[in-house]
């Protein structure tokens, strides 16, 4: 199994035409081998310093394996010590902006909704995936032309990809835009009038690229997806590649026809676990009994053919053989399993019958032929995916493929190898084509007994699942139909990769102008076991101790998960200009990983502005299987503070102009408004209360005391901000948010779903601040909101919260303002009657409403007072809390930090069910403080 060193070709001239110098980053070279000459060594000489590999997430490989994956100094199979250099070339080289420029933009609010049916995006499939198209809104909205995007979790590199398009006017047009002969991009909007108009809001021009992946199977894709190829002379050589390893290896894949003489050539054959009765232990072909092509499907119940007893497979064991394993020189017990079914073309026309003894002599020849090529054997690394196959006998990398395919393979391989440098489609169409040759491809079994559409589909996303029936198709086929497949994108020189741990990237700080980033979001998908079979045959692997994922065998729970992203966000933080932004793809079905996310985000001092839908439409193997699965995609925008404000933050932290610096400064930066279809939408985000959590989050991150109350801060905010619709801007945003809702008509309310107290506070407040009601008007609607409350939460008697939170008008005194208003709308003969007027004041009499900040005070502290009382309670007791106040623990948590008393934090803390602590980002955030402050030793047996 030795690697051949030997050309393919007789003359290696004959694969690229002659190339003329080359200029990287200052260098002049003869061509572009000579470059890649150079920076190989230079690379070289880098692996041999000791603290060079101490860089955190550096890969697992010896030297000569990472300098084989790698094309200096483009991308490096390790992390990348010419990173700094294009930065600063880069730099150097953006287009000069008009004398008084000054960067802003509002987050991007609008849904994006972009499908994956594109070419260049389903040249290489992924675990997770945004597509290019949808990241260039993002792009094309928060940067111009010549600007540096970085993107920390790459995976195959559309953030690259995208970044380049940006110059691409078809592409830009393709997305929606206008573009003007200046290159002046118009998005629709509308006039004054509510006109449709287009209105420019970007350049059009490519970015640069920095992207970054701790996988070298995602740094080598995403490098490939970005360099510039001869299509022609890629298919040219593939096709050779394909041919001289059919001539070598043809023979595998030969079938017998039906005439018992015409030799077919194998396209697909079906293979089938051979299962036990239960009842009297005879042997069948589980397809033989199951396969049932009147319903196109595998049928269950299904009778023993022997005994003729009722089965379905779980009530079955698994057949078991015995052979040697020559690649790991001993003998191995594995499932049986049988092929069953030839698919197979002569003359291109399509054929298929059942296995016949020639096929069998066929297989049982190819299984004693030794691979000429090298292959890898190596042990399945551990994890619950790369294990999850081992009861099986599937134990190492090589039992993943037949023996035929497994040679072809290894010889593709080396073939691809020796050129992929110069020509790196050829890498990109080895990764792609790889998982359509494993035996981890399934057949599609209603489309082939209806014989319709395609009947292969390969690795189901997000597990390492071997089928009962799979299906092995012929490896040099496969690669031969994927020629066609691979993209050509790259524009050459705009996109530079480098494969580390995003927590140590040694990139400048204040360098990048913009992130993009797409993370592991908690056990959702396992990387580094899923990437594992890829990365066996690059021949450097993750090193899986800077992995940010919750993942069990590898002893990483959402503790491990929240600080290793943490670490993750504080160097984006670093590496971000001030002012600029941060785009973060958020996909998880649990609450606690949506927390964790957001108290990293926050505790690396970003600000997130907005939370809109990104819109992928393929689903992964959790996604379809789980009822919670979340429908659509999350895109985070939050922005680094720009260096002015956090100047004067240092200053004013301790007193209340603090608290409307930040004010006014987040306001800038939220979207004034946000659109659905033609509806004008309620901004959470300008909402009193969500300002006032992300204004005390803030102090809480840069660790100072919070120096103003709730109420003070809403009375505040009414007198230094202008209200609208229950929202605050600035002066200079009002006009906009005006203009906006004079052409749109009604503000579209956020829906209210009841959980807790602070969900039923705020659904009464919605209620009663629209219409104030009675307590008879108000309890059959509030019975209603109470199914999804939660199992720990204490449940309030419904006056409890009213008379906690809200006022009644008992009848005495003027009539309040709120329901004097709302009666004079709603009844014509209550019109124009002054507010003691004996009609009104009966009709208003016993009508709940929201008090007015100026004059909520008093009861504010009667609120407080209570739940600090409670939360003394908690203090005190011995066990584990089960049923509590929420708002209890919140405002005790909060008085304690005030206090400077964190170890009270983390005892109450303690005695909170897990769950409970994760899923609430307030008391998250209070603790994840409190422990950083009492030092890591606290840290354990939090979640």
């Amino acid at each position: 199994m030795k690697e051949q060193a030997t050309m393919d070709f007789d003359d290696e001239s004959s694969i690229l035409p002659p190339q003329e110098p080359v200029t990287c980053l200052g260098l002049t070279f003869e061509n572009d081998e000579a470059r890649r000459v150079h920076f190989t060594e230079e690379l070289r000489k880098k692996l041999q310093d000791p603290e060079f590999r101490k860089i955190e997430g550096f890969p697992i490989g010896n030297d000569e394996d990472i300098l084989n994956l790698s094309d200096p100094p483009y991308y490096t199979a390790c992390p990348n010590p010419w990173i700094a250099d294009f930065i600063a070339e880069w730099e150097s080289m953006k287009p000069a902006q008009p004398e008084g420029y000054h960067y802003h933009r509002e987050p991007f609010a609008a849904d994006v909704s972009e499908g994956k049916n594109d070419p260049i995006y389903n040249a290489h499939s992924y675990h997770t995936k945004v597509p290019h198209k949808a990241i260039m809104h993002y792009i094309l909205h928060y940067t111009e032309p010549g600007d540096i995007v970085f993107d920390g979790f790459c995976g195959t590199g559309m953030t690259g990809v995208a970044a380049q398009m940006c110059g691409n006017r078809e592409v830009v047009m393709s997305l929606g835009y206008q573009v003007k002969p200046d290159g002046t991009i118009l998005q629709e909007g509308a006039d004054e009038n509510g006109k449709k108009v287009w209105i420019p809001f970007s350049k059009m021009g490519p970015r640069y690229a920095v992207l970054n992946d701790l996988s070298p199977a995602a740094t080598f894709i995403a490098h490939n997806y970005n360099r510039p190829v001869d299509r022609h002379e890629f298919e040219k050589t593939a096709k050779r590649i394909v041919r001289e390893v059919k001539d070598e290896y043809g023979w595998m894949f030969e079938t017998l026809h039906t005439d018992g003489k015409t030799i077919g050539e194998i396209k697909l054959t079906i293979w089938s676990d051979v299962l036990i009765c239960p009842e009297c232990t005879h042997e069948f072909i589980f397809w033989d009994v199951a396969a049932d092509p009147k319903s196109g499907s595998l049928k269950e119940p299904f009778k023993c053919p022997s005994c003729a007893v009722s089965l379905t497979k779980k009530k079955c064991d698994k057949a078991v053989e015995t052979v040697y394993d020559p690649a790991i020189c001993r003998t191995i017990s594995r499932r049986k399993q049988k092929p069953v079914r030839v698919i197979y073309t002569i003359g291109g026309k399509r054929h298929e019958k059942a296995v016949t003894q020639n096929d069998l002599d066929i297989i049982s020849k190819s299984q004693i032929t030794t691979a000429k090529s090298w292959f890898p054997a190596n042990r399945m690394m551990e994890g619950g995916e790369t294990r999850r196959n081992d009861s099986d006998g599937i134990t190492h990398v090589h039992h993943f493929y037949t023996k035929r395919n497994l040679i072809e393979l290894s010889l593709l391989r080396e073939k691809v190898f020796q050129h992929k440098t110069k020509l790196p489609a050829l890498g990109l169409w080895f990764t792609s084509t790889h998982p359509w040759v494993t035996r981890l491809s399934r057949l599609l079994v209603s489309n082939y007994f209806k014989k319709k559409g395609g009947v292969v589909a390969p690795t189901l996303q997000g597990t390492l699942y071997v089928s009962s029936m799979y299906a092995e198709t012929n490896a040099a086929d496969r690669f031969e139909l994927r020629i066609n497949s691979c993209p050509y994108t790259g524009f050459g020189g705009n996109v530079a990769v480098l494969t580390s741990s995003t927590s140590d990237t040694k990139i400048p700080d204040n360098s990048v102008d913009y992130l993009f980033l797409d993370p592991p979001f908690g056990a959702n998908i396992a990387y580094s076991e899923l990437n594992y079979l890829w990365e066996s045959w690059l021949r450097v692997t993750t090193a899986i101790e800077a992995e940010a994922i919750e993942n069990r065998p590898h002893n990483k729970s959402l503790t491990d998960y929240l600080h290793l992203i943490q670490k993750c966000f504080t160097e984006c933080y670093r590496v971000l200009k001030p002012g600029r932004w941060i785009t973060v793809e958020f996909s998880n079905t649990r609450a606690s990983v949506w927390n964790a996310i957001q108290t990293a985000i926050s505790d690396a001092g970003f600000v997130v502005a907005n939370v809109s839908i990104l819109e992928k439409s393929h689903k992964g193997f959790r996604a379809v299987t789980t009822s919670t699965a979340v429908k659509e995609d999350l895109a985070i925008s939050a922005y680094k503070p720009n260096g002015g404000f956090e100047e004067r933050f240092q200053k004013e932290a301790q007193t209340e102009e603090g608290v409307w610096d930040f004010v006014r400064t987040h306001l800038k930066y939220l979207p004034i408004t946000k659109q659905q279809g033609v509806l004008l939408q309620f901004v959470p985000e300008r909402d009193p209360r969500i300002l006032f959590d992300q204004m005390v989050a803030y102090y809480v991150h840069k660790g100072y005391p919070v120096p103003i109350s709730s109420q003070e801060f809403q009375i505040g905010l009414s007198q230094r901000f202008i209200e609208r619709d229950g929202m605050f801007f600035l002066p200079d945003q009002v006009a906009e948010y005006d203009r906006k809702k004079m052409i749109s008509g009604e503000l579209k309310q956020m829906a209210m779903f009841v959980s807790d107290e602070a969900s039923a506070i705020q659904w009464l407040r919605q209620l009663i601040k629209e219409k104030p009601q009675t307590f008879s008007d108000i309890n059959p609607q509030f019975m209603q909101q109470l199914g999804g409350w939660s199992k720990n939460e204490a449940q309030l008697d419904l006056r409890d919260l009213l008379n906690q939170n809200f006022l009644c008008y008992e009848g005495k005194g003027p009539v309040p303002e709120q329901i004097h208003a709302y009666l004079s709308t709603n009844w014509k003969e209550l019109r124009n009657l002054s507010k003691d007027d004996p009609t009104l004041v009966t009709k208003a009499r016993d009508r709940w409403y929201v008090p007015d900040p100026n004059k909520a005070g008093d009861l504010e502290k009667l609120r407080e007072k209570a739940l600090l009382k409670e939360f003394e309670e908690y203090k005190e007791v011995k066990k584990k809390l089960k049923v509590f106040r929420l708002e209890a623990v919140r405002a005790g948590f909060k008085k304690a930090w005030q206090e400077r008393d964190y170890a009270v934090i983390v005892a109450v803390a303690d005695k909170i069910p897990n769950n409970v602590l994760e899923e609430d980002p307030k008391l998250l955030m209070w603790y994840d403080q409190a422990v950083t402050r009492m030092g890591d030793g606290n840290k354990g047996g939090m979640i």
